[in-house]
């Protein structure tokens, strides 16, 4: 099931929901009072549509409901990802699109995601799932194993200094350690950005591979010897084959039609 809806169509009934409906569904879904889709962007939301229709998937500790920078959303994307890979799910989440908070784009794949979550158990919602709890447990988790990190950083600081109170041996070990740590989590921003931009990457790479297998699907048509010698054929061969990427050859092609005899004779009529 997971396969047929994300390979659905753009022509779809799924994407002819409106924003209202999209709304509605959320606020009651999740108990929320959004009043845009863009407020969406986050991708907070779509992790919480999945932990309810998963249960036990998805790791909310790690959902960020405050995210507010781009760089804080990728991460809220990169849990989805996570959850679509165990769950087999093939769909691409153009993430890039989606965390500038365009209308449209949140739109579409929020969409998407409704038609999901009602194809698993044909849209019957559990009823024992408490989507503010679930919110909150996550919060409280993730506040949590950020506090246990910074209060083992202070002790070992306590620890590394406690040569010296007036500037001994142990000042230096401090330094030491506030130098490595900060060189430490440098590298790992650094790491996540290094992996952001491979997904931009293959997002593109997708992207373009798409268009030019289109460009070729009309190359190979324009080469079939009933419609060679037309005069649209020619027009459209002429832009095909264009090398000047400054120049438009639009303008050719348009005197091409133009100057054939006859092409609108029809239409004069």
């Amino acid at each position: 099931m997971a396969a047929a809806v994300s390979s659905i169509g753009i022509m779809d009934g799924a994407y002819f929901v409106g924003r209202g409906e999209i709304l509605h569904w959320i606020n009651a879904t999740l108990q929320l009072s959004l009043a845009k889709v863009e407020e969406a962007a986050s991708g907070a939301v779509q992790c919480q549509l999945m932990d309810m229709v998963h249960p036990g998937v998805v790791p909310m500790h790690k959902v960020n409901f405050d995210a507010k920078t781009e760089y804080d959303m990728i991460q809220n994307y990169k849990v989805l990802q996570d959850v679509f890979n165990k769950l087999r799910i093939v769909k691409n989440i153009e993430v890039n699109k989606l965390v500038k908070g365009r209308p449209l784009d949140n739109l579409e794949f929020l969409q998407w995601l409704k038609r999901y979550c009602d194809s698993v158990n044909n849209g019957i919602m559990n009823e024992n799932y408490n989507p503010v709890e679930r919110r909150s447990k996550g919060c409280k988790e993730r506040g949590s194993k950020g506090s246990n990190k910074s209060s083992k950083s202070l002790q070992a600081n306590r620890l590394s200094g406690g040569d010296s109170a007036d500037g001994g041996p142990g000042v230096g070990k401090v330094c030491n350690t506030f130098a490595e740590e900060h060189y430490i989590e440098q590298i790992q921003q650094l790491s996540e950005k290094i992996a952001d931009l491979k997904v931009s990457v293959d997002s593109m790479e997708k992207e373009r591979d798409f268009y030019f297998s289109k460009l070729r699907d009309i190359e190979i048509l324009c080469q079939r010897p009933e419609l060679e010698h037309l005069p649209m054929t020619k027009a459209v061969r002429k832009i095909l084959y264009a090398a000047d990427a400054k120049d438009s050859p639009l303008p050719d092609a348009n005197d091409i039609i133009s100057k054939s005899p006859g092409l609108f004779s029809d239409e004069a009529e």
